[in-house]
């Protein structure tokens, strides 16, 4: 097979490890920076160049895209899909997974588990106050829509706090939610790597001292963790209904079960590779081979 790994940085540790683990089952690997694709739309014959050159003869593709790159990398994965190549994460899935608020929408609808939330496009002071009783009161967690790896996350410790920072986020026109504190989960959250409707693993992150964020980035640590039946099915059931292939399933530990925080659509490997000692890239080239192989009429 050859397949195309979307990414804008070969260098990066999940960039390299899927060429590595294509590699080793005898694949050709051509890692393709998607915002320098260009693409070319006709009618019955979509195609794409890249470095000048068309792309051709490719079986599937594994998109890793930036939030930052949501828009373009989209176009260049749905390009992909118009050319009948297999995609491991589909267009309409990354761009429902990088909208937050709709996400937890639809996750909601499904009967997941998530943490009380509102959303407010621009309340007035006098509904600030109900807003943050909505999710509980103070302790509450504030978050930016478009913020990733942690960033534009705030706890806010008391109700004084709160109303400052979402004021101060209306004032800057940032589209928010508000969220419910969830006190038991002791700055912790679960992990779960779920690739073609299996878990193929689980850590669990730990916010260092002094931080409720447990973003390996911010210095959380990760360990291995086995999943209660519930949180297993909760992780598959949320990739399942934003329709995605891979998908890192962010959990919260509560009194009420498990919680979805977040479905990441392009989630990294170093993290959950290091913890669990499992091979998370061979199980993504295992996926794309699966729905190559197994093409109807082949």
């Amino acid at each position: 097979m050859r397949i195309v790994i979307l990414s804008r940085n070969k260098n990066l540790y999940s960039t390299r490890r899927l060429v590595e683990a294509a590699q080793q089952r005898g694949h050709e690997v051509m890692v393709v920076d998607h915002m320098k694709c260009t693409l070319a739309i006709e009618q019955g014959r979509p195609h794409i160049y890249y470095d000048g050159k068309e792309i051709t003869d490719v079986q599937g593709v594994i998109p890793r895209i930036g939030a930052s790159a949501t828009f373009y990398g989209t176009a260049v994965v749905r390009q992909f899909e118009m050319m009948k190549i297999f995609t491991a994460v589909e267009s309409q899935a990354l761009v429902r997974s990088r909208d937050k608020l709709r996400s937890l929408q639809i996750l909601a609808r499904a009967g997941i588990g998530i943490p009380k939330t509102v959303f407010a496009s621009s309340p007035k002071d006098k509904d600030i106050d109900q807003i943050i009783d909505l999710v509980g009161g103070a302790p509450c967690v504030i978050k930016l829509l478009e913020g990733t790896q942690g960033i534009g996350v705030i706890l806010a410790e008391n109700r004084k706090a709160a109303k400052s920072v979402i004021e101060a986020f209306l004032k800057l026109d940032a589209h928010m939610l508000v969220q419910e504190f969830i006190s038991e989960a002791k700055g912790a959250d679960i992990r779960a790597f779920v690739v073609d409707g299996q878990v193929v693993g689980a850590m669990k992150r730990q916010a260092r001292e002094g931080e409720f964020r447990s973003n390996l980035h911010r210095g959380g640590t990760a360990t291995v963790i086995q999943l209660t039946p519930e949180e297993r099915a909760t992780a598959i059931k949320a990739a399942k209904k934003l329709g995605l292939g891979i998908a890192g399933v962010d959990m919260l530990q509560s009194s009420r079960g498990p919680l979805v925080m977040e479905v990441n659509s392009s989630p990294g490997l170093e993290g959950i590779e290091g913890a669990t000692k499992v091979d998370i890239a061979g199980k993504i080239i295992e996926y794309v081979e699966r729905n190559e192989f197994n093409k109807p009429g082949e």
